[in-house]
Protein backbone atom coordinates (compact mmCIF):
# COMPACT_ATOMS: atom_id res chain seq x y z
CA UNK A 1 0.00 0.00 0.00
CA UNK A 2 3.19 2.32 0.01
CA UNK A 3 2.07 3.29 -4.02
CA UNK A 4 -0.67 5.29 -2.32
CA UNK A 5 1.04 6.69 0.62
CA UNK A 6 -0.36 4.37 3.36
CA UNK A 7 2.40 1.77 4.53
CA UNK A 8 1.88 1.54 8.26
CA UNK A 9 0.10 -1.82 10.12
CA UNK A 10 -3.23 -2.15 9.93
CA UNK A 11 -5.97 -1.70 13.09
CA UNK A 12 -9.15 -3.91 13.45
CA UNK A 13 -12.49 -1.75 13.67
CA UNK A 14 -15.65 -3.71 13.78
CA UNK A 15 -18.84 -2.14 13.12
CA UNK A 16 -21.39 -4.25 14.88
CA UNK A 17 -24.25 -3.58 12.39
CA UNK A 18 -21.98 -4.06 9.42
CA UNK A 19 -18.96 -6.67 10.14
CA UNK A 20 -15.71 -7.02 10.65
CA UNK A 21 -12.72 -4.31 9.32
CA UNK A 22 -9.33 -2.89 9.08
CA UNK A 23 -7.61 0.51 8.65
CA UNK A 24 -4.45 1.14 8.13
CA UNK A 25 -4.00 5.26 8.53
CA UNK A 26 -0.81 6.96 8.48
CA UNK A 27 -0.31 10.24 10.43
CA UNK A 28 2.59 11.41 7.95
CA UNK A 29 0.62 11.36 4.42
CA UNK A 30 -2.68 11.51 5.70
CA UNK A 31 -3.05 8.50 3.00
CA UNK A 32 -5.63 5.92 4.43
CA UNK A 33 -6.85 2.45 3.52
CA UNK A 34 -10.15 0.99 4.81
CA UNK A 35 -11.50 -2.81 4.42
CA UNK A 36 -14.91 -3.20 5.98
CA UNK A 37 -16.37 -7.10 5.68
CA UNK A 38 -20.61 -6.49 4.62
CA UNK A 39 -21.78 -9.33 6.03
CA UNK A 40 -24.32 -8.45 8.92
CA UNK A 41 -27.15 -6.21 6.28
CA UNK A 42 -27.18 -9.46 4.21
CA UNK A 43 -27.70 -6.94 1.19
CA UNK A 44 -24.51 -7.59 -1.35
CA UNK A 45 -23.78 -5.55 -3.93
CA UNK A 46 -27.17 -5.05 -4.68
CA UNK A 47 -27.69 -2.98 -1.06
CA UNK A 48 -25.14 -0.98 -2.21
CA UNK A 49 -26.63 0.12 -5.86
CA UNK A 50 -30.41 0.43 -4.31
CA UNK A 51 -28.93 2.96 -1.37
CA UNK A 52 -25.65 4.41 -2.23
CA UNK A 53 -25.93 5.03 -6.39
CA UNK A 54 -28.57 7.61 -6.06
CA UNK A 55 -26.84 9.27 -3.41
CA UNK A 56 -23.31 9.52 -4.85
CA UNK A 57 -21.70 12.09 -6.70
CA UNK A 58 -19.09 9.46 -8.22
CA UNK A 59 -20.14 6.14 -9.45
CA UNK A 60 -18.26 4.04 -11.55
CA UNK A 61 -19.15 0.14 -12.51
CA UNK A 62 -15.74 -1.61 -11.88
CA UNK A 63 -14.61 -4.36 -14.37
CA UNK A 64 -14.80 -7.56 -12.28
CA UNK A 65 -12.35 -7.78 -9.55
CA UNK A 66 -11.47 -11.18 -10.11
CA UNK A 67 -14.31 -12.25 -11.36
CA UNK A 68 -16.82 -10.54 -8.97
CA UNK A 69 -18.21 -7.39 -9.59
CA UNK A 70 -17.67 -3.79 -8.52
CA UNK A 71 -18.40 -0.50 -8.13
CA UNK A 72 -16.35 2.63 -7.20
CA UNK A 73 -18.36 6.06 -5.65
CA UNK A 74 -17.33 8.94 -3.85
CA UNK A 75 -18.84 12.53 -2.83
CA UNK A 76 -22.43 12.97 -1.98
CA UNK A 77 -25.22 14.18 -4.94
CA UNK A 78 -24.89 18.01 -5.04
CA UNK A 79 -21.49 18.10 -3.25
CA UNK A 80 -18.21 18.30 -3.58
CA UNK A 81 -16.22 15.78 -4.25
CA UNK A 82 -13.39 14.55 -1.26
CA UNK A 83 -10.10 15.06 -3.43
CA UNK A 84 -8.15 11.72 -3.50
CA UNK A 85 -11.17 9.96 -1.94
CA UNK A 86 -12.93 6.99 -3.40
CA UNK A 87 -14.31 4.23 -2.00
CA UNK A 88 -15.52 0.59 -4.15
CA UNK A 89 -17.91 -2.43 -3.32
CA UNK A 90 -17.07 -5.86 -4.50
CA UNK A 91 -20.27 -8.43 -4.54
CA UNK A 92 -18.76 -11.56 -2.86
CA UNK A 93 -22.31 -13.29 -3.08
CA UNK A 94 -25.88 -12.24 -3.05
CA UNK A 95 -25.90 -11.48 0.80
CA UNK A 96 -21.86 -10.22 1.22
CA UNK A 97 -19.77 -7.78 0.06
CA UNK A 98 -16.59 -6.33 0.82
CA UNK A 99 -15.77 -2.20 1.17
CA UNK A 100 -12.51 -0.51 0.75
CA UNK A 101 -11.90 3.10 0.57
CA UNK A 102 -8.85 5.02 -0.37
CA UNK A 103 -7.66 8.19 1.15
CA UNK A 104 -4.46 9.09 -1.11
CA UNK A 105 -1.36 10.40 0.81
CA UNK A 106 -0.70 14.11 0.20
CA UNK A 107 1.95 13.51 -2.55
CA UNK A 108 -0.26 11.54 -4.65
CA UNK A 109 -3.95 13.67 -3.93
CA UNK A 110 -3.37 16.50 -6.70
CA UNK A 111 -1.85 13.89 -9.03
CA UNK A 112 -3.20 10.36 -9.13
CA UNK A 113 -7.02 9.53 -9.20
CA UNK A 114 -8.55 7.66 -6.00
CA UNK A 115 -11.19 5.75 -7.97
CA UNK A 116 -8.28 4.60 -10.59
CA UNK A 117 -6.23 3.55 -7.68
CA UNK A 118 -8.94 1.97 -5.74
CA UNK A 119 -9.50 -1.07 -7.95
CA UNK A 120 -5.57 -2.21 -6.89
CA UNK A 121 -6.75 -2.02 -3.22
CA UNK A 122 -10.17 -4.03 -4.05
CA UNK A 123 -7.69 -6.76 -6.13
CA UNK A 124 -5.01 -6.97 -3.06
CA UNK A 125 -8.36 -7.53 -0.91
CA UNK A 126 -9.84 -10.17 -2.76
CA UNK A 127 -6.33 -11.74 -3.27
CA UNK A 128 -6.01 -12.01 0.67
CA UNK A 129 -9.89 -13.26 1.41
CA UNK A 130 -8.99 -16.24 -1.18
CA UNK A 131 -5.73 -17.04 0.56
CA UNK A 132 -7.19 -16.89 3.64
CA UNK A 133 -10.48 -19.40 2.17
CA UNK A 134 -8.00 -21.71 0.92
CA UNK A 135 -8.89 -20.78 -2.36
Amino acid sequence: MAAVGVDVPGKRGDLAQIGPGCTWFNRDTGGAVGVSYTINTHVGLSGVYANTQPQSAVWKELPPVQGFPAVAYAGNNGGAVPEGFCQASIGLADSFSVDVSLTLGSSKRHTEDACSLITQIADMTVTTLKAKAGS
